[in-house]
């Protein structure tokens, strides 16, 4: 595959964030509604994938598909701008402010929840028949997951609270190296390669992504899941977005840019104390 180097692509990390400011309201939302409704049939299909062939690994091999698509489509996931955006703040780049950079976060995130709802709705339909029977077996096992992932973390107190946080982190940073890897190549099947190791890799490590998240626990709820909305958001999807923030932008954003854009001095050697 065609290899671009990386003081070339994270420039383009950082032309990227700009152009996501400068994006238009409808724009920034419809794209972020089909991203969401494209990972949210994916962790769909991966759950059941994983279900019938009574193989986790393989569920996490097919998963990426929906990530692979929806970047083609130049679709937008909150964890993707949770990266590329707060760049072209530090890059100082025109017009984009704080303010700017949380407008299109708050954009991306209502886009991906809506998205990521309406997909619940359509599976949950799909499953019971239009709420007529109990879903069986994949949506018992979906109830079981949303149960296990908030009041199981909440049972941990703040313990548990800090091992979501950490897992949203981790997620983060191998998601946003799909979103990094996507853009060392310039053909679609090296980007679709690249992106593919570590979108897998989160997937089947358990790592939390606050996107899948707003698929799957409302679709656990409507499953019958044991638990409560604010159980949801407090033992889940705020720890995850925060780690997944702090793990895309420090792991992978942060990383790249201060070594690959702001690279420091390099040293000055004694060359006749070398040759010596």
């Amino acid at each position: 595959m065609a290899y671009l180097d990386p003081s070339e692509f994270v420039t383009k990390m950082v032309d990227s964030g700009e152009s996501k400011v400068y994006m238009s309201t409808k724009d920034t939302l419809i794209r972020a509604y089909m991203a969401g409704a494209i990972l949210a049939l994916a962790a769909v299909f991966a759950i059941t994938v994983a279900m019938k062939s009574g193989s986790p690994i393989l569920g996490a091999c097919l998963f990426p598909v929906g990530f692979i698509m929806l970047y083609l489509m130049k679709f937008d996931l909150l964890t993707g701008v949770f990266m590329l955006v707060p760049l072209a703040l530090l890059d100082k780049r025109p017009g984009v402010t704080i303010n700017q950079v949380l407008r299109n976060w708050g954009l991306v995130a209502l886009g991906n929840l809506l998205g990521a709802l309406t997909v619940a709705f359509m599976m949950a339909w799909i499953f019971t028949y239009g709420f007529n029977t109990d879903g069986g077996a994949i949506a018992s096992k979906v109830a079981g997951i949303g149960e296990a992932r908030t009041v199981g973390y909440s049972s941990y107190g703040l313990d548990g609270w800090i091992t979501v946080f950490i897992r949203g982190m981790l997620c983060n940073w191998m998601v946003s190296m799909g979103v990094v890897g996507a853009m060392v190549s310039t053909t679609v099947s090296g980007k679709a390669i690249a992106m593919w190791m570590p979108i897998m890799l989160f997937f089947f490590m358990g790592f939390e992504h606050s996107i899948v998240n707003m698929f799957l626990f409302p679709f656990s709820l409507i499953m019958g899941g044991n638990f409560t909305i604010a159980d949801y958001l407090l033992w889940n999807e705020l720890p995850v977005a925060l780690g997944n923030l702090v793990g895309g932008l420090a792991f992978t954003g942060l990383t790249l840019y201060v070594t690959h854009v702001k690279t420091g001095a390099k040293r000055t050697l004694d060359r006749s104390n070398n040759a010596a």
